[in-house]
């Protein structure tokens, strides 16, 4: 299997995680969005990260090919089995998705994306203000992290989506403030300490230093 895509963006490496808690094997080609390969169009008509090709089959979306690995790999699921945990496995998921990326977004663009790929100054006062909300969402964050455990009862793709992106969140000085947010803080090591996140982070450092970002 083929992923393509670059582990500094939060939804190629939920897909990467997902796929290492499952056993599944991947590789990652070199990966340009100005000199796309072939492979990668043929997945993603529009160009979005991630995208897979898995023999004859070609997906893209983080959340279609994590439902499509939580298929093909049955156990060790990453939607609870128990209704009210899938529900709320899938909420953390979207939490991140569609309202903890698109508030953080302005940062990561005016801080990462313009001065490293685009050789130009970001706009601060945008990424400053996009963090102060992004902050905002970690005060409900904080309010529902678990004590132990995680964040729908047992884990799920929840805590991988919202892990992953805390993890971008650190390539902008963004990370988490552990001393306003001490039960995420606690939470995310957890996380971070599973052997899937610990192999994929070594990959991720590779390719960061590769890419001239570490």
């Amino acid at each position: 299997m083929e992923l393509f895509g670059a582990l500094f963006s939060p939804f190629v490496r939920k897909v990467a995680v997902v796929a290492a808690e499952k056993g599944l094997a991947f590789d990652m080609p070199p990966f340009s969005f100005a000199d796309p390969c072939e492979d990668f169009l043929a997945a993603s008509p529009f160009r979005k990260i991630p995208a897979i090709k898995d023999g004859d089959y070609r997906l893209c979306d983080s959340t279609a090919i994590c439902a499509y690995f939580d298929a093909l790999a049955r156990d060790a699921p990453i939607y609870p089995v128990e209704a009210r945990a899938r529900g709320r496995a899938v909420w953390f998921e979207e939490l991140a998705d569609t309202i903890m990326v698109p508030t953080l977004g302005p940062a990561i663009f005016n801080r990462f994306v313009l001065p490293r790929f685009r050789g130009v100054a970001g706009d601060e006062d945008a990424a400053l203000a996009a963090i102060e909300k992004f902050n905002e969402v970690l005060s409900y964050l904080e309010g529902v992290a678990p004590a132990d455990g995680w964040l729908a009862g047992e884990f799920s793709l929840g805590d991988v989506a919202v892990a992953s992106l805390l993890r971008t969140a650190e390539y902008i000085d963004a990370g988490l403030d552990r001393a306003r947010f001490p039960a995420i803080a606690a939470w995310y090591d957890r996380v971070t300490a599973r052997p899937a996140w610990q192999s994929v982070a070594a990959m991720e450092i590779a390719q960061a230093k590769a890419a001239g970002l570490a």
